[in-house]
């Protein structure tokens, strides 16, 4: 959704990768077939839909709907009274809205914005990303009180605070987090959804924030798309099923009047339309099928949404056949607001206006006409503003547009009881967090469960048993909620971020202990005593938006160190439980195979409790609560099959949609042997890892080169040396032996991770927050000038001066590095062509020992060296 950062619009992918003959595994048994609920067939366009005009919707072909409770004659009264009082200037604000990194409430005197936000990184009053309500609250409170206050030729309008509340209020620390949108989809219950809602309407209110963005509605058909976590299903009836109790309960009964005043907030429907279409599984790409199919798969939610009475609509950054969605008149006004009948008003997505053509993030009428109402200018708002009114007063925008978006906003303020200055719900004790909603989270969780095996009947754990609980997510509450958590992409958290929370770990001690039974926590499985039994947490790392864009779904294609911890508790004769924390089905086939029991767990959001009340029985190993959780995602046999749905033909899938079994399911259903051959090049797939764990995963390799020499290091890391300037050998690190090298420089030289034969394309990542990560220890600080370089090989451009940070480094001590790579882009690097991520190049001595060198989505104290 939102983000701090400018993005490109649609880029082909990293590196393309072949789609291989599916595998052929043994099928899952009759019984747990039978178990899953039969797929719904959603309702079929006209199959007269033509090609003649590439972009272009033919409105009487879409199923018509229209919003509930939003006009009135009374509302439509005081908004025709509030318009007559105002100014071009005051019309025009109404349409902007401006991110709280850059605007203050004393630049409304000026400026008189319609609409604030807080993007996925932007703190509160105070700068804390990981404030509590308080500061939201008071937050909200300065830009309400600017936005009232008198001055000459300004009319007094309420702002509007908008915020990702996507999964639970997840930017306000103690806020209840959910489950994020695929792990619900699972729990195939609707009324679900409402109480989930309401929960986070209330908590959104309680911060002083009057605008929820969400729900997603989009119906994600390639799981390699990072987004795919925001979708309910890959079936468009979920998702319609889904989309009206989740508005209905952010927003309240439609028309009810004065929603705030009730711990209600605006929703809004996103993205429209086709988001989850792209070609490819690429963010903001292009949506290139029928409009049949639009129609069909990706527009299935709107109707629901806007006959519930959804205030807003969030137009997509994607494309529909090569045009772009902010710029689509026939679809923003044609369809959503003719044929839908659509009555609130159009969002724009985080600068999504500058992607238009011939648009800039400063200046698109282009974007205005073709019906968005409210455009979001995080940074450039000011020239927006200016622009705005000055094409305006040409006539370059018509004024019956400006006029038409204003009633809409104002509209929507009314309804939403902005114009009453009383919010009950804000800072209201017993809100955020509450037991009651934290009961709701957890019920959520139980229900989004599904169990794809259990061989040997291992789960439900005995509570009187010796558990061990092993894996780095384990006792990672931040691991568990995934991105959209405090920061944007999830990344930075510490399990103190979440007070009132509980961590899978937790849940699993607090259930055993209650039974008697004894828990140990060993992220990396060691222990004295042998354990019972071993369970083991373990999965994606959090991420949001493009960052979580996959060339495949091969889970670590470049690193298989959680594959290896389940191996090595299985070979000690343990029975392995494998609890897989992921945004989207992914090929886990070694992993499943090295497991007795494997769990979806989805991301669960902050009630880890949830997890261990269907794990772990009772003292005599009865359930305490059964799994229901049915897939609402095909789960892939092969790593190819990104794009499995079980609404297509061919379809082949490990685990059907709708897959799910019970215990009393497991007792018959025996998961076999499964064939661990991925179906794509596992080197073409990894774009993001190039030192791990003394090991350099396919494709890449050391180098180290000195003037025409160029000698490889060897895998194993044995003792390596070029023309006498330069040397590597293997060295310990984490802990494990060989797990580091270390690299001495005598001479001029470079040292290099690189491969040949191919290139990585790495402008999409250098445009967002990725870094180049490497973790490294300084053995003897550097005698000369030490330069970092990310490129096309040797001399490549853009290398930057990393001099002073290696000799502040302390001798001896293992550090962390993150280089942004936009750095590398503005110093001149060719970043669309990379065959050398990493170099390190020297003319002085040096002597330096690195463990990892990966890309990190992490952006928490990422530097440009020499800036």
């Amino acid at each position: 959704m939102k983000h701090r950062l400018a993005l490109l619009a649609s880029v082909a992918p990293a590196i393309l990768f072949a789609v291989l003959a599916p595998m052929f595994a043994a099928p899952i048994s009759a019984s747990a077939q039978q178990a899953a609920p039969q797929p719904t067939s959603p309702q079929k366009a006209s199959s007269t839909v033509t090609d003649s005009a590439r972009g272009v919707a033919h409105p009487e072909l879409w199923p018509a709907a229209k919003s509930k409770g939003l006009v009135d004659a009374k509302t439509e009264a005081f908004v025709t009274s509030l318009m007559a009082k105002m100014s071009l200037e005051d019309k025009v604000g109404q349409m902007i809205q401006a991110d709280i990194s850059t605007v203050t409430p004393a630049d409304l005197k000026d400026y008189p914005l319609g609409s604030i936000l807080a993007g996925g990184d932007s703190a509160p009053a105070g700068g804390d990303d990981r404030a509590g309500p308080e500061r939201w609250a008071e937050t909200a409170r300065a830009f309400r009180v600017a936005s009232l206050a008198e001055r000459p030729g300004h009319l007094a309008i309420p702002i509007l605070f908008g915020i990702d509340a996507v999964h639970g209020n997840n930017n306000v620390v103690g806020a209840t987090l959910f489950p994020h949108n695929s792990g619900l989809g699972a729990a195939h219950e609707p009324a679900l959804m409402r109480r989930i809602g309401v929960a986070t309407a209330q908590e959104t209110a309680a911060a002083g924030i009057d605008w929820a963005f969400g729900p997603t509605l989009a119906v994600p058909q390639d799981y390699r798309w990072g987004r795919t976590y925001e979708g309910y299903s890959e079936d468009p009836e979920i998702v319609r099923q889904y989309a009206g109790d989740m508005v209905l309960g952010l927003q309240g009964q439609a028309g009810a009047g004065q929603a705030l005043q009730h711990g209600h907030v605006a929703a809004s429907a996103k993205h429209f339309l086709g988001d989850g279409g792209t070609t490819n599984g690429i963010d903001q790409g292009d949506t290139a099928v029928s409009e049949a199919d639009l129609i069909r798969i990706h527009a299935a939610g709107y109707p629901a949404a806007i006959n519930a009475g959804v205030m807003t609509v969030m137009a997509s950054f994607s494309s529909w056949q090569g045009v772009k969605m902010h710029g689509n008149k026939s679809l923003l006004t044609d369809v959503l607001k003719g044929r839908m009948g659509f009555d609130g008003f159009v969002v724009g997505d985080w600068n999504g206006h500058g992607q238009v053509p011939g648009c800039t993030a400063d200046s698109c009428p282009a974007a205005i006409q073709a019906g968005i109402d409210m455009i979001m200018a995080p940074n450039d708002w000011k020239a927006l503003f200016t622009n705005t009114v000055a094409q305006v007063k040409a006539g370059t925008i018509p004024m019956a547009r400006i006029d038409d978006a204003v009633r809409r906003i104002l509209r929507v303020k009314a309804k939403l009881g902005l114009f009453d200055a009383t919010r009950p719900f804000e800072l209201k004790d017993g809100v955020i967090g509450n037991t009651e909603h934290r009961a709701l989270a957890r019920e959520a969780v139980r229900k989004s469960l599904v169990l794809l095996k259990n061989n040997g009947n291992v789960l439900p754990l005995k509570a009187k048993s010796r558990v061990l609980v092993a894996g780095d997510a384990a006792n990672d509450i931040g691991r568990q909620a995934g991105g959209w958590t405090l920061s944007w992409q999830g990344t930075g958290n510490k399990n103190g971020d979440f007070p009132g929370a509980t961590s899978l770990y937790e849940g699993i001690r607090q259930a055993v202990a209650a039974g008697g039974g004894t828990v140990d926590l060993s992220t990396d499985g060691s222990f004295t005593t042998k354990p019972d039994v071993a369970v083991v947490v373990f999965g994606e790392l959090p991420y949001a938006e493009f960052q979580g864009d996959i060339p495949s779904l091969e889970f670590q294609p470049g690193d298989k160190q959680d594959l290896a911890l389940l191996k090595k508790l299985k070979a000690q004769g343990i029975p392995v439980v494998a609890v897989f924390l992921s945004g989207r089905p992914l090929w886990v086939n070694p992993e499943i195979n090295a497991s007795d029991a494997f769990v979806a767990a989805w991301f669960p959001g902050s009630e880890g409790g949830g997890v261990a009340d269907v794990l772990v029985g009772d003292a005599q190993g009865r359930p305490r609560y059964d799994f229901t959780g049915k897939l609402s995602y095909s789960w892939p046999k092969t790593a190819a099959q990104a794009t499995l749905n079980h609404l297509r033909q061919p379809y082949d899938p490990l685990f059907p949609f709708g897959y799910g079994l019970r215990y009393a399911d497991a007792k018959a259903t025996l998961v076999p042997s499964l064939p661990e051959v991925p179906g794509v090049d596992a080197a073409a797939a990894n774009i993001d890892t190039y030192f791990v764990k003394g090991r350099n995963p396919a494709p890449w390799g050391f180098v180290l080169r000195q003037g025409a020499s160029i000698v490889p290091v060897l895998g194993d890391g044995t003792a390596t040396e070029v023309a006498g300037a330069l040397a590597v050998k293997p060295v310990d690190a984490g802990g494990i032996q060989g797990a580091g090298r270390q690299v001495s420089w005598t001479g001029k030289g470079e040292a290099a991770i690189a491969v040949t034969g191919s290139t990585l394309d790495l402008m999409r990542q250098a445009n967002g927050a990725l870094s180049l990560q490497v973790d490294y220890r300084v053995d003897e600080a550097p005698a000369g000038t030490v330069w970092l370089a990310s490129g096309t090989g040797p001399g490549t451009p853009g290398a930057l001066d990393l001099t002073s940070v290696l000799k502040s480094a302390p001798v001896g001590q293992w550090q962390t590095l993150k280089v942004k790579l936009s750095c590398f882009k503005q110093a001149g690097a060719d970043l669309s062509k990379v065959t050398t991520p990493f170099a390190l190049s020297t003319g002085g001595t040096l002597r330096l020992s690195l463990a990892t060198v990966r890309l990190s989505a992490d952006p928490a104290g990422a530097i440009c060296p020499g800036h």
